[in-house]
């Protein structure tokens, strides 16, 4: 979006300058369009330039060889060997119908093994095609003044941005000033500017990233021309990233055949594809590294993609400028989410200190470690395990203690709300958003065929007319040819899933054959070596912790292998399919990759918080699969192992697939590449800004998917299983901060510049978190419910215990079993504890006096009861609390509303008044490009930066600069 700059105010008049025209970042770095022009290669490889005697490093050369015309686009090709003369002649129609349409192109075919096609819009191609597009355009501000300010020449903006009516007319038609707000609305401004003062440190440097503000825009119309400020210079007055768009939209809308046999050999991605072209992608505005020349992906990577900045808040407004919407808002959407981490960080610390508070006070647990009870526990394995005492199990119940207590109800219902808060403020946010981006009223074009489509219907006989486009393209019938390949596909993934599931039950295997094994350890290991017996006395006692986290590090290995497999398969089956759209292609690897990836992570999480332990059985009939045992919760209960498992799970997952793969392995890659080159330093000077760009990896359009993929993940982490993990919050906290600049790091200095794409909203993933909220609530209930002892020990309190404490819980949960009950194979073959007539085990049943014996008790009945009725209770006033607040906070906030409306009013009356003096004789032209210099006479309707985030200097709408940027 075109914009300009008021540069900050020097000495005398100064203050009083004309604005200048802002080309993207000009006022933000001191360059401007001139400042380019008739300038060498920069050469700045490796921050260096290719005259290392002069002080200031050269500009990048963006423009043609007459240094007045920019470079736009660059198409890139290689000699084709298999077909070198269909190619040549493609590329000759194609560029032909480009120089038709009004492109100017240049080349540079230096014999070397790639090729260029320098591609320039000129400004009439470029008016053409916003009038065409209807992109929304920034009107003169003294238009607005001359014909609103009588009208509101009361509003201004008040304390928070907000525009206001300035004066009231009182019963007696005296002009007074506003009532005073209500003390609750006081106090909310008093904690807002507070917390506005608190996140004043984390704010980037806007001496250098002005704040930018909203003005008046209208569809751009050429016949209208007046309506809107052009610069002097006219081809400033289009931004870069919306040059490059619309001379996108010129490129994938040329044929390149010369006959019309063929109806849809037309567009770039459809050479791409069929490698007429090797490359097309715009230029990146410079180098970034130390001592280049001033640019703004340089301003990009200095005050948002270096790691200095890891605490600071993104500039979306400047990051919309370079990569376009879409990218912006990805990053806008990120660093909201980092942003609401922030209070459930706070609170899940506040939970998990308190466990530690409670870990060694807790009645229950002390009772567990004493040795006095002297409990004599049932074997955990059939023979080999021996008898063992239940305070051996003492650190293992403590630390249960830090995750099972009374605060993770509280916290389970905290992240429920705290989820919902995220996607109600969210679309106020992505309203907000929409409306300073012009994004109120965009619609997505038509989507046109994919070329692979295409390319795989070459030969095919059906067609059907398109009814939006009318033009008969190639058609496949549901039932005969859509639906079996559809059917074939998912019971594919179904399969998938099924060895996931498989892999679980592997995993399953491990845990308990090598719990089994180190049961043994007493009998086995005789040493006089104090080492060894102290560590093998070490791992018999914590055999538990030592078989869960081995485990666990196991399933995250196969998780991993998984992943990559399932990622091939996902594509290759969504190709299979052969979708007609991108849109429809891309919702449809979404929901394969999501649906694997979330068996392939939560499968093993889900088996240990709901299944594990529930249908084990008991001692002398236990329920047995392919002839073993199944698994039982240690004494402690389940919570813990499910805790360790989703920590190593989900922390590994961040350090191995995240930062690893995306830090570590890039810089590997690159450091092997410069190793193995044989340019020399001369050569590398001597590339042009294209051949850099080339080298670089292309900005595809399924990486934003992988960013928004990894971090749904994460929010499922975070709020399915939140219950046995308060320290998610904390470990995503930190993840995202890293994971912001890894990205922000990528995208400019890795990749090629992406195509600045226009988007209004994150798609289809807001549903997919919309489904994972839903899903936490009903999680956590069961995971409160069966997996923690919450319930148990609120049965015992409410109704068995004399003193309504937990004097005696132990002993509540433990039931009896007389072990000549055991078949004579299951007998425990080690007695080092001596003979032993009576054990205990974990269960609410029957004792063996009673009868019937070893039946389900009553207290079990309670408590099963008591679980279920929680559920019910849980899920409906969790449901009815985030119902309540998604309907009473609006997805749009008021004061936005008015803005829209009162916008949309403003710019009629505006237009209606000046085609009226228009058609009156008046001579619109003298109004130039004029602005208002007397401040207090503008009539400010502008929206401030954030609607939810007022700005810093509300009364003179400035930054700490003294400038301020409208687009």
């Amino acid at each position: 979006m075109a914009a300009k700059y008021t540069p900050a105010p020097r000495t005398g008049d100064d203050s009083k300058q004309k604005p200048v025209r802002l080309q993207t970042f000009s006022g933000a770095n001191g360059l401007d369009e001139e400042a380019q022009r008739h300038t060498d290669d920069e050469g700045d490889v490796d921050g260096q330039t290719a005259n290392s005697t002069q002080d200031k490093p050269k500009l990048r050369n963006l423009f043609f060889d007459d240094g007045k015309r920019r470079i736009d686009f660059i198409l890139a090709w290689t000699i084709d060997h298999k077909r070198p003369e269909t190619a040549r002649q493609a590329r000759q129609v194609f560029e032909e119908n480009l120089i038709k349409e009004g492109l100017e192109l240049e080349y540079d075919t230096r014999g070397r093994d790639v090729n260029f096609v320098k591609v320039h819009a000129p400004f009439d191609v470029l008016k053409r095609y916003a009038d065409i597009l209807k992109l929304r355009m920034p009107m003169k501000m003294i238009l607005a003044e001359q014909h609103m300010k009588e009208k509101y020449s009361d509003w201004e903006e008040d304390d928070f941005g907000l525009i206001v009516n300035r004066t009231r007319t009182s019963n007696n038609n005296v002009a007074s000033k506003t009532p005073l707000p209500s003390v609750g609305a006081r106090l909310w401004n008093n904690t807002i500017q507070l917390v506005r003062k608190f996140m004043v440190p984390f704010h980037y440097d806007e001496t250098v990233l002005p704040t930018v503000s909203r003005s008046y825009s209208c569809p751009y119309s050429s016949s209208r021309e007046y309506l809107f400020e052009i610069p002097e210079n006219k081809d400033e007055y289009f931004s870069k990233a919306i040059r490059s768009w619309i001379v996108d939209y010129i490129l994938r809308r040329q044929s390149f055949n010369v006959s019309n046999s063929k109806t849809f050999s037309f567009g770039i991605k459809k050479m791409l594809s069929d490698g007429f072209y090797s490359a097309a992608y715009p230029l990146h505005e410079g180098h970034w590294k130390a001592g280049s020349a001033n640019n703004a992906r340089k301003v990009l990577f200095d005050h948002w993609a270096n790691w200095t900045n890891c605490l600071k808040f993104q500039p979306i407004d400047y990051i919309r400028f370079y990569f376009g919407e879409k990218i912006a808002l990805y990053f806008a959407w990120l660093g909201f989410y980092t942003l609401m981490l922030v209070p459930a960080t706070v609170v899940g610390l506040a939970v998990f200190f308190y466990g530690l508070g409670i870990m060694s006070t807790n009645i229950a647990s002390k009772e567990l470690c004493d040795p006095h009870n002297n409990i004599t526990m049932c074997p955990l394995c059939d023979a080999r395990c021996p008898y063992w005492k239940l305070s051996d199990a003492c650190s293992h119940a403590k630390a249960s203690r830090i995750f099972d207590n009374g605060a993770t109800v509280f916290f389970a219902i905290f992240m429920s709300l705290w989820g919902t808060l995220f996607l109600e403020f969210w679309k106020r946010k992505e309203a907000t958003i929409q409306y300073k981006w012009d994004l109120t009223t965009f619609v997505q074009e038509e989507e046109p065929p994919r070329p692979e489509y295409l390319s795989k219907l070459e030969n095919w006989q059906i067609f059907k007319m398109n009814p939006v486009t009318g033009i008969q393209e190639p058609h496949l019938p549901f039932w005969k040819r859509r639906f079996p390949i559809f059917l074939a596909s998912y019971s594919i993934m179904l399969f998938l899933a099924a060895i996931a599931v498989t892999a679980v039950i592997g995993v399953i295997a491990y845990r308990v054959s090598m719990l089994a094994a180190l049961q043994l350890i007493p009998q086995h290991v005789s040493s006089n070596s104090t080492v060894v017996a102290t560590t093998a006395g070490l791992i018999y006692e914590n055999a538990s912790l030592v078989t869960t986290v081995t485990a666990a590090l196991i399933n995250l290995a196969i998780i991993i292998i998984l992943n990559v497999i399932y990622g091939h398969l996902a594509f290759w089956l969504t190709d299979w399919e052969c979708l007609r759209t991108q849109s429809e292609y891309d919702n449809s690897i979404t929901i394969k990759l999501f649906a694997l990836q979330f068996v392939n992570y939560f499968c093993s999480i889900f088996y240990i918080a709901f299944f594990k332990g529930q249908f084990v059985g008991r001692p002398g009939k236990y329920r047995t699969i392919f002839g073993g045992r199944q698994e039982e919760c240690e004494a402690g209960g389940c919570l813990i192992e499910l805790c360790i498992q989703l920590a190593i799970i989900m922390v590994g997952k961040q350090l191995i697939q995240n930062n690893f793969i995306e830090i570590v392995v890039p810089k590997l890659i690159k450091l092997v590449k410069r190793k193995c080159s044989k340019e020399t330093r001369e050569q590398k000077l001597a590339k042009t800004p294209w051949e850099k760009d080339y080298i670089l990896a292309p900005a595809e359009s399924m990486s934003l998917f992988y960013e928004y993929l990894e971090m749904v993940l994460q929010f499922g982490f975070l709020t399915i299983f939140c219950a046995a993990f308060p320290l998610a919050p904390l470990f995503a906290l930190l993840n995202n901060i890293v994971e912001i600049r890894v990205d922000a790091n990528k995208f400019t200095t890795h990749l090629r510049r992406p195509l600045a794409e226009k988007s209004a909203n994150i798609g289809i993933w807001y549903s997919v978190l919309y489904g994972i909220s839903r899903i936490a609530i009903i999680s956590n209930a069961f995971i409160i419910a069966l997996t923690s002892e919450f319930i148990p020990r609120l049965v015992y309190t409410s109704r068995y215990s004399p003193d309504e404490s937990l004097s005696g819980y132990i002993n509540f949960t433990m039931a009896y079993f007389n072990t000549s009950d055991f078949a004579p194979s299951d007998r425990p073959k080690d007695i080092h504890l001596g003979v032993i007539s009576m054990c205990r085990y974990k269960d609410f049943r029957n004792p063996p006096w009673e009868d019937p014996e070893y039946r389900r008790s009553t207290a079990f009945w309670h408590v099963l009861a008591a679980r279920l009725a929680f559920v019910v209770v849980f899920e409906n006033v969790v449901v009815v609390i985030t119902s309540l607040i998604s309907w009473l906070i609006p997805d749009v906030p008021t004061i936005l509303k008015e803005q829209i409306h009162r916008e949309a009013y403003i710019t009629n009356e505006i237009v209606l008044k000046t085609e009226l003096r228009r058609a009156q004789g008046e001579d619109l032209n003298s109004l130039g490009g004029a602005h208002l210099s007397d401040e207090n006479l503008r009539y400010s309707p502008h929206h401030s930066e954030d609607i939810e985030l007022k700005k810093r200097s509300p009364s003179t709408g400035k930054s700490k600069s003294g400038s301020q940027i409208y687009i």
